[in-house]
């Protein structure tokens, strides 16, 4: 299988299901929606991802290991996502 996300770092196949599932197929829908609308996209399907696919999406968009993210830079995205309203569940 010739899977885009796969080929990213951070994402394993876990993640790039839900990815799939969410109507997200590659670097380009990822860079689209940025980390915190992908993040809540998947949570919107009802897959119970926790923040670390929020840190592990921002560091495939960036080519780091989401452990890498300086603190701050968590903080920020903790930040954004809790200004958004919060997303129906979606059935699958």
């Amino acid at each position: 299988m010739n899977d885009e996300l796969l080929r990213l770092k951070n994402l394993g196949k876990t993640s790039a299901q839900w990815l799939h599932a969410s109507g997200i197929h590659n670097l380009d829908d990822l860079r689209r929606l940025g980390s915190v609308d992908a993040y809540l996209a998947v949570q919107a399907r009802g897959f119970r991802a926790s923040r670390v696919l929020l840190y592990a999406i921002e560091g495939a968009l960036l080519d780091i290991p989401w452990s890498q993210l300086p603190h701050d830079h968590k903080a920020a995205l903790n930040a954004a996502l809790e200004q958004r309203p919060p997303r129906p569940a979606s059935k699958h």
